[in-house]
């Protein structure tokens, strides 16, 4: 599972944890991994996924966006990976629960 594979490696490069879903004791800053969407084309697999980093100030949420699109770009060394390509990324505040959080969307290709 490609999912595995990325949180294996943010974990390895990042200081900050990195999880599926937001964990109930969630640490002060850490970093959500999410698949957004996939396709297959000649046996060849891609998937978007955001990563949302979440921190107790913008400022805080807006530098570990900045590791972690670094991470991220990194991925291309691993074996399974084919392509990494940023798609877009941005303030994603969360209103509801006022946590600060910026999102980076990659679009990833891997076998």
């Amino acid at each position: 599972m490609i999912e595995q594979t990325m949180k294996q490696f943010l974990d390895g490069r990042l200081a900050a944890p990195s999880f599926f879903e937001v964990p109930a004791d969630a640490p002060d800053q850490f970093i959500l991994i999410e698949r957004t969407g996939g396709a297959s084309r000649n046996h060849l697999s891609s998937g978007t996924f955001a990563f949302q980093s979440y921190a107790g100030s913008l400022y805080d949420a807006a530098n570990l966006n900045e590791q972690v699109k670094e991470a991220v770009e990194a991925m291309i060394e691993l074996d399974d990976i084919r392509s990494v390509s940023l798609n877009s990324d941005y303030n994603f505040t969360d209103t509801t629960t006022k946590k600060y959080r910026y999102q980076a969307v990659f679009d990833v290709g891997y076998y």
